[in-house]
């Protein structure tokens, strides 16, 4: 008889709500915290598994981060914010609440039924639950939608960033405008991202197409797709859509802030 233990796979659930739900007990010592020893709050951690294998951590906090603990290009994306926005990706709210708090009207979309939960405990008025093509299709407009904290990502690769554009124009109003922070992927000479580079291409994907799911605690994600791209390739992505790409902020190599104004 095999007494060996089958220990249970990784259970697909809200690895992100979960996250910024732990993370925002700690940052604010309200609500229970995973501890480490029984008494110290242990680090919230994302942990991002790419399809290779290659494993990276990051701090679940910087999701709940105020303005001053922002990057510079985060300050400069939301001087450009005009008339109504579309927070893509609220995650914690931490743009949203910003946005909010300097009196510009804005909702929160984030497809987390967990991160809607915390954005709304820490006062966003605004959310909605839901991804940009189900939220196209309740009439709703706006003048400019927020693709930060590398959210540029969303548009994943070339089968889908049509349908992602596409579903932003049927929410836009004339003149609308999507501001978005991306990072060039392409500065590295680590032979770990560059043979994975070198790997998506080959198999006819852009070489920062990355293939990842999240993990945290029993939690896992399903695999998806999330792109890092240059500007050369997301100027070709938006080529054909009703989207131009009409600037680029790049003072912050490798990262840029890229502006699309609506055509028509």
């Amino acid at each position: 008889m095999n007494n060996e233990q089958i220990v249970p796979r990784p259970r697909v659930g809200d690895v992100f709500g979960e996250l910024l739900r732990d993370a925002y007990a700690i940052r604010t010592g309200v609500g229970p915290r995973p501890l480490a020893g029984g008494r110290v709050p242990r680090p919230v951690i994302e942990i991002i598994e790419r399809e290779d294998g290659l494993i990276n951590g990051a701090p679940a906090d910087q999701y709940l981060a105020g303005p001053d603990e922002w990057q510079p290009h985060d300050h400069r994306a939301l001087s450009r914010v005009r008339g109504r926005a579309l927070d893509i990706g609220t995650g914690g709210g931490r743009i949203a609440l910003a946005l909010q708090e300097a009196g510009t009207p804005v909702t929160g979309l984030d497809v987390s039924p967990g991160a809607i939960r915390v954005s709304r405990r820490r006062g966003l008025r605004d959310t909605v639950l839901a991804t940009v093509d189900e939220h196209a299709h309740e009439g709703v407009r706006y003048d400019t939608f927020l693709l930060l904290g590398n959210n540029l990502g969303l548009l994943e690769g070339h089968h889908r960033a049509t349908a992602f554009l596409d579903a932003l124009a049927a929410m836009a109003a004339p003149g609308a405008q999507v501001i978005a922070h991306g990072t060039d992927p392409y500065g590295t000479t680590d032979p770990v991202h560059v043979g994975y580079h070198e790997l998506n291409r080959s198999r006819g994907r852009l070489g920062g197409q990355l293939r990842l799911r999240l993990r945290y605690r029993e939690l896992t994600t399903d695999w998806f797709d999330y792109l890092v791209c240059s500007v050369d390739e997301l100027r070709t992505l938006v080529a054909g859509s009703r989207w131009r790409l009409t600037d680029v902020d790049d003072a912050d190599r490798p990262y840029y802030l890229a502006t699309l104004t609506l055509q028509g």
